[in-house]
């Protein structure tokens, strides 16, 4: 029962985030707003697996998604920041 009630309001928080990354008013806030959702959606994968009766099962699947999301928020934050992966030294300032 408090499985399913945490279900339900991790959906209703991952539409919300939807929604700020969305209509957010400035990049770094959808930026923000999509990490927000990629941790969401990591907690279901953990409440997937507690509904399905085989928590460790999805915890590799959890693993795997958390560093797929970092790796790509960080990528994203250095193609707004720099305009592009390959950058010349003299923009980033060294």
């Amino acid at each position: 029962m408090i499985v399913e009630v945490v279900a339900g309001a991790l959906l209703l928080g991952m539409a919300l985030a939807l929604i700020r990354a969305v209509r957010g008013p400035s990049v770094f806030e959808r930026i923000l707003a999509a990490n927000s959702f990629n941790t969401k959606t990591l907690l279901m994968i953990a409440v997937a697996g507690f509904l399905a009766d085989s928590p460790e099962d999805y915890v590799d699947i959890a693993l795997m998604y958390a560093v797929i999301g970092f790796i790509g928020v960080v990528a994203v934050l250095r193609c707004v920041k720099y305009g592009g992966f390959m950058a010349d030294e003299e923009d980033q300032g060294r």
